[in-house]
């Protein structure tokens, strides 16, 4: 998976397109328009295992290599994230409490905890959708979608 481009796909359990930026072997995005990007090309490998996702398979997204161009806390916390089994979520804290160097029991920390689920660049991928009471940089109704499909 080493195109760099700019790929779409449309999810009919989704009811929007799922488009993924990637280069260099990474994903650098992952977002849920309602129209993809002009000259998006539709096949790359990433979107036949998010279809298969999409269909009730238990794909796992972990080793798929991830640009997280952020504060490396932030990135820290996503890296974090990216551990929580399908199927399974956790809350703000306890996420703050897995993550190295953040102290479940300070304000601060869980604000950077909210901060980076809501500014990830690849939701999905990155499963933000299963920190139950954070914010997901998916839309609302593309977050609960992804709960409903995990059991969540």
């Amino acid at each position: 998976m080493d195109d760099a481009g700019i790929y779409a796909r449309e999810s009919g359990y989704l009811d929007r397109y799922i488009q993924v930026g990637y280069a260099s072997g990474k994903v650098l995005s992952v977002s849920f328009p309602a129209e993809p990007d002009e000259g998006a090309e539709a096949d790359h490998p990433l979107l036949d295992r998010i279809d298969a996702y999409l269909e009730g398979e238990q794909v796992d997204f972990s080793e798929v290599e991830v640009a997280l161009t952020m504060p490396t806390d932030q990135r820290t916390v996503l890296e974090k994230v990216r551990e929580i089994p399908y199927g399974e979520q956790v809350s703000v804290e306890k996420l703050a409490t897995m993550t190295p160097g953040l102290n479940a029991e300070e304000m601060d920390d869980l604000q950077l905890v909210r901060t980076a689920l809501d500014e990830n660049p690849t939701p999905l991928v990155v499963p933000d959708h299963r920190v139950r009471d954070g914010p997901s940089a998916a839309p609302p109704e593309i977050e609960q979608r992804l709960r409903s499909l995990e059991g969540l």
